[in-house]
């Protein structure tokens, strides 16, 4: 029987009974004539009017999640046919590391389904730590707090009530067991799935019974652990291939158009075997990297993007989100740490986790989001008739666009053979006019050894062509066990003799590089320095054709430079320039010397640029009042160089002095604002999609891929 933990007795006694609004479904299944089927029954409490037991039918595996109807409500239509699956391994995961991008696709309409690999039983124990000596653990209990807690932040969330009732029921999995969905009924676009799999319960701890310890093959099979109140009627375990069975039955199930999911590749401590992130975070997103590539096998289905989180590492990071987005979020976690003790579930478990009360803005993670990768903003080529060309990733393969010269409308996407490839690619013109990209592969492998990230390239037979096969430029890494693959999205330069440089950020948080000469060989990596270096780094080619390079460290920018052109890359050297949001994005510089760098001011909506020339700063630091707020890459792109540039960035067209700024805004659209040579407040047009990873902005537009999957494209004189 669940044991009541500590919390605050008055106030249960006081208010408890007055705002109990509880909505619990139990469903058993059971086989008929061959097929399965449920009884659902549905009780409220005493104020409010039941619903009838009704039979439902629930399918063994459903190809697309039929819009739920509760109490003749109907799902609300997709605004822009984006569909958006998160997976977490814990509850309050997506709070912590994923929002503001959770709270910004509840108010979108669109649907949102977010999955919890394991229950977060922890201890057992649901209390501050000050109140935790002497009480009894009840991991039934505690999970079932956590949920009541994730039910009542997303409630508030969609509806700005947090007793705003859920209906809760049993479905089949693909991996032969049950997992419980729960639909919010003011808003049944919005959904939680909870598989209720046995959490490591510690961070770096040896624990075999665990998402790690199955992935490694330590164990044959993970045991469930159920949540007090759930309508999951029995204990199961799950093989490794049945939490991948598992996962890409989910998959198949909502269809998303876009996954939002952790880590895999968070890296380890410096001179340590500990992971820098949770190992439930590592080891649960790569069980969901495995069903997204063996998803990407199934055909019919709509095509997938795909972002990473970094977690715990953000701490040590500067914050990204500006106070009234840290506010907003703070408190969606105080909703979810059960702040007030007020018993509004009606559950003697709790209605959430006393655990984060304790400290609910995390250790900074209330203040900050970060993309793990995909904050590339050159993605999009200008070829040398004036076309453009846009790269992304779908399916885990490379998506490519192309809109002709003069033309309004854009072609595509058009999907590469070859899988496996990570967001975040990048593009460069070559001196020939011919196009190459540039990203990471993860092959996930038979087992655990088999884990592996490499570099990649394909390249146009000839300009204006097909491309060849993807050729693999390996990694700088010895191998997985060393550093988790921990490699970034790469930077290009490319010179006006053919000579290209590729630069990542490896484990040890230094720049690592591979070159190409003239005669078209690539050369050994080999280490470029830097310590300390987060995100991706950026680069870019100037008029003149001298390569740069720029990484950010939590306390300055780092840059690299040819000091001619054509020559090596020289450096790191300290710019000087103050801390940034690491985010990084870099394009020629208006007039044609040397190249400007954008940036944010941490925990502000302001943004920043400077200017470099060779390794130094050519005019100081400006800053445009951002008037938006957001997070992420700046894009921004002036005229005067010359459309077609060859390098790492992309060409634009000449228009004077004129240009575009692009950015995230505040509620994740894309905002963009024309930017007059000298401005210092831009004026901001809002669009009305969210948009993965960073937009593009030319001289001629900006573009953007929507969490559709479709590339939106905003010309600049609209």
């Amino acid at each position: 029987m669940p044991v009541r933990l500590p919390r605050r007795p008055a106030a249960l006694s006081r208010r408890g009974s007055s705002r109990r609004r509880v909505v619990t479904t139990a469903v058993t299944t059971v086989l008929v004539g061959g097929t399965f089927a449920s009884l659902l029954s549905v009780t409220t409490a005493p104020d409010s009017s039941a619903a009838p037991s009704v039979p439902a039918p629930v399918p063994s595996r459903a190809p697309a999640e039929a819009p739920v109807k509760v109490r003749g409500v109907e799902a609300p239509k997709a605004v822009d046919g984006a569909s958006v699956v998160q997976f977490v391994a814990h509850p309050d995961d997506d709070l912590f590391f994923m929002n503001p991008d959770t709270s910004q696709s509840i108010h979108s309409g669109n649907p949102l389904t977010s999955v919890y690999l394991t229950s977060g039983e922890s201890d057992g124990v649901n209390a501050r730590p000050r109140d935790a000596a002497g009480a009894q653990p009840d991991k039934a209990g505690y999970a079932e707090a956590r949920q009541n807690g994730i039910r009542a932040a997303y409630a508030e969330m969609a509806t700005g009530s947090r007793i705003s009732p859920w209906d809760r029921i049993a479905i089949p999995t693909a991996g032969g067991a049950t997992a419980e969905l729960d639909v919010l009924r003011a808003k049944p676009h919005v959904k939680l799935v909870w598989l209720q799999l046995r959490e490591a319960g510690a961070t770096n701890g040896d624990r075999p019974q665990s998402l790690n310890g199955l992935w490694h093959g330590r164990i044959s099979a993970l045991g469930s652990q159920r949540s007090s109140g759930t309508p999951v009627a029995a204990d199961f375990t799950y093989t490794k291939e049945q939490v991948v069975a598992t996962v890409t039955g989910i998959l198949e199930r909502f269809r998303p158009t876009f996954v939002r999911m952790q880590d895999p590749t968070s890296g380890k401590v410096a001179g340590s075997d500990r992971y820098q992130d949770h190992q439930d975070h590592l080891f649960g997103a790569r069980f969901v990297q495995a069903a997204l590539a063996r998803y990407a096998e199934i055909p019919g289905h709509p095509h997938v993007g795909v972002q990473n989180y970094l977690g715990y590492p953000t701490s040590v990071l500067p914050h990204t989100l500006d106070p009234e987005t840290a506010d907003a979020k703070l408190k969606t976690l105080k909703t979810y740490a059960w702040m007030d003790g007020v018993n509004d579930c009606g559950t003697i478990s709790g209605c959430g986790d006393l655990k984060v009360a304790a400290r609910p803005a995390g250790r900074g993670w209330a203040q900050t989001i970060r993309y793990a990768r995909g904050t590339s903003t050159s993605w999009v080529q200008r070829d040398r008739d004036g076309g453009l060309h846009a790269f992304s990733v779908l399916d885990g393969r490379l998506a490519t666009w192309r809109k002709a010269t003069d033309a309004a409308a854009w072609r595509g996407p058009v999907l590469l053979p070859g899988g496996g490839l990570d967001s975040g690619v990048t593009s460069a013109l070559l001196p020939d006019g011919r196009l190459a990209v540039f990203g990471t592969r993860t092959t996930v492998g038979a087992g655990p050894a088999d884990y592996r990230r490499e570099v990649v390239t394909a390249e146009q037979d000839a300009a204006g062509g097909g491309f060849g096969p993807w050729r693999s430029l390996g990694t700088p890494e010895r191998d997985d066990a060393q550093g988790t693959s921990d490699i970034s999205a790469p930077a290009v330069t490319v010179g006006l003799d053919g000579r290209t440089t590729l630069v990542l950020r490896d484990s040890g948080h230094m720049l690592a590089a591979r070159e190409r000469g003239t005669d078209g060989v690539w050369g050994p990596w080999r280490t470029l320095g830097g310590a300390d270096v987060h995100g991706d780094p950026v680069a870019a080619t100037d008029a003149t054709g001298r390569g740069y390079v720029f990484a950010s460290t939590p306390n300055t920018v780092l840059a690299w430079a040819a000091q001619r052109p054509g020559g090596p890359l020289t450096g790191p050297v300290r710019t000087g320039l103050p801390p940034t949001t690491l985010a990084l994005s870099a394009s020629p510089a208006p007039g044609g010397e040397g190249v400007r760098l954008w940036f944010r001011k941490p925990a502000s909506n302001d943004l920043r640029s400077a200017d470099f020339t060779g390794v130094g700063l050519m005019s100081p630091m400006r800053e445009l009042a951002g008037g938006v707020a957001g997070f992420g890459p700046v894009s921004g792109a002036m005229g005067g160089s010359t459309g077609g540039s060859v390098g790492g960035s992309k060409g634009s067209a000449s228009v004077g002095g004129d240009g575009m700024l692009a950015v995230r805004s505040r509620t994740g659209v894309l905002a963009t604002a024309p930017l007059a040579r000298g401005a210092t407040r831009p004026i901001w047009r809002l669009e009305r999609f969210l948009f993965s990873g960073a937009p593009d902005a030319g001289t001629d537009g900006v573009a953007a891929i929507g969490l559709d999957g479709r590339l939106h494209w905003t010309p600049a004189d609209r």
